[in-house]
């Protein structure tokens, strides 16, 4: 089953655009090297991603090596958007269950998203007042210097 949902004309790839430099569709196989090199993920954690339930099932070549899917990479771009986020690995994972199970557990999926958005928010609320700190002893710093730098040519 794939992380990719379709329900009469919506689609919920669970990804933002697709990426560049991408195969054409049709020529999408790629192997964990080309996904490490792609994605900046070691082949570590893509295996892992994969055991813990984060990835959907990954087809296997006749020899058994891995062969990921565009769609794979879009999910790991998403998996990748939720980890800025915070959102805790185990969240990660129901959310990906959610999507598999399907179109039943949209609610869940809306409610489990929202919250992390909350949580994003919250943050962003939090590193502008860091950010004010940080412009206001830099501010001071400057004035400093310059002042420090007159007194010298004096």
């Amino acid at each position: 089953m794939t992380v990719m949902e379709t329900t009469g004309t919506r689609t919920d790839t669970c990804a933002g655009p697709p990426q560049q430099n991408r195969r054409p569709d049709g020529q999408d196989r790629y192997t964990i090297s080309e996904v490490v090199t792609l994605t900046g993920l070691t082949a570590h954690t893509l295996r892992w991603y994969e055991r813990i339930g984060l990835m959907p099932h990954i087809d296997r070549s006749h020899t058994g090596q891995r062969r990921y899917t565009n769609r794979d990479l879009d999910w790991l771009d998403l998996v990748g958007k939720l980890r800025l986020t915070g959102m805790p690995v185990a969240d990660m994972v129901r959310y990906a269950e959610l999507v598999r199970e399907g179109d039943h557990t949209y609610g869940e999926r809306f409610e489990l998203l929202k919250t992390t958005r909350e949580d994003v928010l919250a943050r962003i609320d939090e590193l502008r007042g860091t950010l004010a700190v940080l412009d206001r002893k830099i501010s001071f710093y400057a004035d400093a210097g310059r002042a420090l730098a007159s007194e010298r040519s004096r």
